[in-house]
């Protein structure tokens, strides 16, 4: 047992998520990330269960953690009770805090993790907003959306649902400040800014410095895909 494990062990994720797996496999078999990835849900159990700061190092520098799309479906079906997804979201947070997760290419995207769906949270209290859904990055969203995206202020002033507007209507409204920093310090107390500081730190240590890592993020930005950028 090493110092990754003991660490691990302390998170409350990972304490109710590993009660004992018996590794019969009931939780890969319902995975549908296993089935489109090189993921398996009892594998990870193995790893952990196995107390190898090795393998779990490993583990930790690898995709197969970002695959997992939190569905919660081996937690239901697990017949002990685990919940894979659970000790997925404690193997994360360690990969971020020691820099782990700059290893591997999922674990990259979670800078644009960060910029998007964080600093959405703290600026306008929600993940996704419209304006980020480019139709040159998702354009199976077809010739529907891409109007919608060049007219979206002036189609939502004719629902009677406008935009940045305080308290109005619909998904784009502004949240009034008071309840943004009530927002803002459970982030802050929960450890999640830490965290989003600390995926910015492990991606100019890997990539070398803090231009490269606006390099990356502007290759997302304009291609959609951070696979474009080569890591020198």
């Amino acid at each position: 047992m090493g110092k990754l494990f003991n660490e691990l062990k302390q998170d409350i994720l990972y304490q109710h998520g590993m009660n004992a797996c018996l590794n019969c496999g009931v939780c890969t078999a319902v995975c549908p990330a296993a089935e489109f990835n090189d993921y398996s849900p009892r594998e990870v159990m193995n790893i952990v269960q196995s107390e190898d700061d090795e393998l779990i190092e490993e583990l930790l520098k690898s995709d197969k953690i970002w695959y997992c799309g939190q569905c919660f479906s081996c937690k239901t079906r697990c017949p002990r009770g685990n919940s894979v997804a659970s000790v997925i979201l404690a193997l994360r947070r360690l990969a971020i805090h020691y820099g782990y997760f700059a290893e591997s290419e999922k674990g990259r995207q979670q800078l644009i993790a960060k910029r998007v769906f964080g600093e959405n949270m703290l600026k306008r209290g929600y993940t996704l907003l419209a304006q980020n859904i480019s139709p040159s990055h998702f354009p199976e969203l077809g010739e529907n959306w891409e109007y919608y995206y060049d007219h979206m202020r002036e189609m939502r002033e004719w629902w009677g649902v406008p935009m940045d507007l305080e308290n109005s209507p619909g998904s784009h409204r502004m949240i009034p400040e008071q309840d943004m920093e009530e927002v803002r310090t459970i982030y802050q107390k929960t450890g999640a800014v830490s965290l989003m500081d600390a995926v910015e730190k492990g991606m100019e240590k890997k990539l070398g410095s803090k231009a490269e890592v606006e390099k990356y993020w502007q290759t997302w930005l304009e291609t959609g895909d951070s696979r474009n950028y080569e890591i020198k």
